[in-house]
């Protein structure tokens, strides 16, 4: 009997184009060697041109969603993406402070392993979190993350501190600690040199890693924020350490900028499942003529 894969919770919303959001998760999820089951937490219309149209989930059924599969499922860990409104947010952290009666009394009190991804607007510009949304995220959803993975826009955001360069990272690093993370990854892809910056309390105090690279400059790069959470989602998942997910999740984003689809007429998406691809091709290349 082959070995049961961790299976990985996606909370997030639906891109049509598959370049992001839960779509684009569950390739991320698959291509980690896990299984991917997944919460709508709003649809929208949206091509790698940008975002027209968003429309959040009804809370309830958000909630009776997760309800339903975690009473069904042992759930490894959870990614958190676009969440769409703040009555969505409210939904999910209410979720997630505690076990509520019904269905899901047979589940743990706190799902293990949660990636919050602080999505508040799409690389086009457009908000994907309200105000109310984004308040919330800050007040109930960040306490109850094990990892949130900001930008150096949503850090800025987040934060109100310029996040610019390495330092002011370790300074918004701190200042997100004060709010309740365990421990953060601030992605600096948009910056002149790709920085990240894992930063994480222990009993010693706060621990911090540096993971630089050079800047890509690529036309295939939606998605890159959901990749990478989610990819830290499923190595933690998998029994890796902080450090260890951080750096396997930017060598997994970096490798799918470099196999890109050349697809739609905007910003083309990462290649998720770059490594079939390989696979066929070594294959290929080992079969006789």
């Amino acid at each position: 009997m082959a070995e049961k894969p961790p299976v990985v919770l996606t909370i997030a919303g639906f891109d049509p184009s598959s370049g992001a959001g839960i779509t684009a998760d569950i390739k991320t999820i698959a291509a980690h060697g896990c299984y991917g089951v997944a919460c709508i937490t709003a649809a929208t219309v949206q091509s790698t041109s940008g975002v027209r149209r968003v429309e959040p989930s009804d809370p309830v059924l958000v909630i009776d969603t997760l309800e339903e599969l975690t009473a069904d499922i042992e759930i490894a860990a959870v990614h958190i993406g676009m969440l769409g409104s703040g009555k969505v947010v409210k939904a999910v952290a209410d979720f997630l402070s505690s076990a509520p009666p019904g269905r899901s009394a047979k589940r743990k009190a706190r799902l293990p392993n949660i990636v919050l991804d602080p999505i508040l607007k799409s690389s086009s510009g457009a908000d994907l979190l309200d105000a109310a949304g984004t308040r919330l995220l800050i007040e109930r959803l960040i306490p109850l993350a094990d990892v949130v993975t900001p930008n150096v826009d949503e850090a800025t955001a987040i934060t109100g501190l310029k996040v610019s360069d390495l330092e002011e990272m370790k300074t918004a690093s701190a200042k997100l600690h004060e709010m309740g993370a365990p421990a953060v990854v601030i992605t600096g892809g948009h910056l002149e040199k790709a920085i990240d910056l894992l930063s994480f309390t222990t009993k010693r105090g706060i621990e911090q890693e540096i993971f630089k690279a050079e800047r890509q400059r690529s036309n295939f790069t939606h998605g890159t924020g959901c990749a990478f959470a989610t990819a830290m989602a499923c190595h933690l998942a998998l029994d890796r350490g902080l450090a260890e997910a951080a750096l396997l999740a930017k060598t997994y984003v970096t490798a799918a900028i470099t196999y890109g689809h050349p697809l739609g007429k905007g910003t083309a998406p990462v290649h998720h499942l770059y490594r079939m691809s390989q696979a066929r091709r070594a294959a290929g290349s080992g079969s006789e003529s």
